[in-house]
């Protein structure tokens, strides 16, 4: 761990390796306007653009509500998460947390657990990567998906700030057309514009089946798809240890979240919905085209894809950038092969980004293989596996005020609430995996999955083994 000074001094820190030698650390390049950018990006991504489809499919206009109900909670692990990273010096991601309140088994389990679902998640948004920019192109979906993650990998190689600049400008143009998006829906709202599929209204809200048209069944399987549209979020707590001054930018961007759910999501639905009756809308097709479509933009479709493209293309960045820090800090405690602990001149851990872009290509090949079910399946993993590290945060911040209350007492930045909305959370998602087992979109992904937990306990009690045989 490294000191508490240069915990939050943004320059070329070093720690004793275990010959003594003085070892390159991560540098904290990214400033305030990357992490907000992050923040941002983390919470808006495939799962709004794409995704939000098939949701408003099964729930009709009370997605809404979903989509909030699912953000205050997230929110609510944020705040944890946040008081968390902030109540010792030191600490790099959660999985140091995990480490410090429940043990190194969890540690280990919660971390590989994390870089797999983001490597998963990152498999399908490059495989989308190629069948966008097919939308162009008529050239094989894999080119342009390996040429994708050779330039992600190349920008990430050089330094965190790259990756921050990428994260900059790729958010962006996911808040420029969600803003052009609720611009354009209000002045349609108010000057009572028509479509082919009938008024912008508000009415359309409750007049095409009622607000929960598909029963309370279709509200509640619509949730799967909206925890996978939350993923990210917590790219802000694995950024700490990269980031300028995070006392005050880490609070600042989790403090927002709030805000940008209401605005970038329950807003942006709000819109589509009044000016598209659900009813309209498919689940095969960004709503947002169809809504561009209708307002009669005749280069809809090519700007969206545009979007799509450059969102599918942010959240493989991100999986990179993320998988390749969590294999640094598995390494860092003992957890991942020394080696993968390194960092190149550029303070980066090159040979974790190496071994994930290699990972992510190889899945993206295999995904090919099954395009119709692969998005579906992926996606249903990496929402259960991310349940899991946002619970595991949740449980870590309880022991965390029950065990050390002296640095409770000492927190500026306490999550409110707590522990009892850290119980309630905890709750929901419980009930929202229980959802999953009845849904028969997502019951054999859920049936599945224990079994990556059971090859990682194994996995752990080897290396456990091995670690005591070689201390003997």
């Amino acid at each position: 761990m490294t000191s508490n000074l240069s915990f939050f001094i943004p320059i070329y820190c070093t720690h004793k390796g275990e010959l003594g030698m003085a070892q390159p650390e991560l540098k904290r390049e990214l400033a305030n306007r990357h992490v907000q950018l992050i923040a941002i990006g983390g919470t808006i991504g495939t799962g709004l653009f794409l995704g939000s489809g098939k949701a408003i499919e099964k729930a009709g206009p009370s997605i809404m509500i979903t989509y909030l109900i699912v953000g205050i909670a997230v929110f609510f692990v944020m705040r944890a998460l946040g008081e968390l990273l902030l109540s010792k010096a030191g600490y790099q991601s959660f999985t140091d947390i995990a480490e410090d309140y429940l043990g190194s088994r969890v540690a280990f389990i919660t971390g590989w657990t994390y870089w797999f679902c983001w490597i998963m998640t990152a498999m399908a948004d490059v495989i989308a990567v190629g069948v966008y920019v097919q939308y162009w192109f008529d050239i094989p979906q894999w080119v342009p998906a390996i040429a994708c993650l050779v330039v992600l990998l190349g920008l990430n190689l050089l330094t965190v700030k790259s990756f921050g600049e990428l994260e900059f400008w790729f958010a962006l143009i996911k808040v420029i057309t969600i803003l052009a998006l609720i611009g354009l829906g209000v002045i349609l709202l108010i000057i009572g514009f028509k479509t082919d599929a009938g008024s912008v209204t508000i009415r359309n809200l409750w007049e095409h089946g009622g607000f929960f048209p598909n029963g309370i069944s279709g509200f509640l399987f619509s949730f799967q798809m909206v925890v996978f549209a939350y993923v990210g979020v917590e790219l802000v707590g694995v950024s700490a240890a990269e980031t300028a001054d995070p006392e005050k930018n880490i609070p600042s961007a989790i403090n927002k979240i709030p805000l940008r759910i209401l605005f970038f999501y329950v807003g942006a639905l709000f819109v589509l919905l009044c000016i598209n009756p659900w009813t309209e809308l498919s689940p095969a097709e960004s709503p947002f085209v169809k809504t561009f479509t209708l307002v009669g933009i005749p280069i809809a479709a090519g700007i969206i894809n545009f979007v799509v493209l450059t969102s599918a293309a942010s959240a493989c960045n991100s999986g990179m950038f993320s998988t390749s820090r969590i294999l640094y800090n598995l390494s860092r405690n003992n957890q991942a092969s020394p080696r993968l602990g390194k960092l190149n001149k550029n303070h980066v851990p090159g040979n974790s980004l190496f071994i994930s872009t290699i990972v992510i290509s190889v899945g993206a090949l295999l995904s090919k293989l099954i395009p119709e079910q692969a998005f579906g399946i992926v996606t249903t993993i990496s929402a259960i596996c991310f349940i899991w590290v946002w619970g595991i945060v949740l449980i870590c911040h309880i022991k965390y005020k029950k065990t050390r209350p002296d640095l409770q007492a000492k927190s500026k930045f306490k999550a409110p609430f707590t522990p009892a909305i850290n119980y309630i959370v905890l709750t929901l998602f419980a009930g929202i995996l229980i959802i999953m087992l009845f849904a028969g979109e997502t019951r054999p992904a859920l049936l599945c999955t224990p079994l990556w937990f059971i090859l990682l306990v194994i996995l752990y009690s080897i290396r456990s083994k091995k670690g005591k045989s070689n201390q003997a």
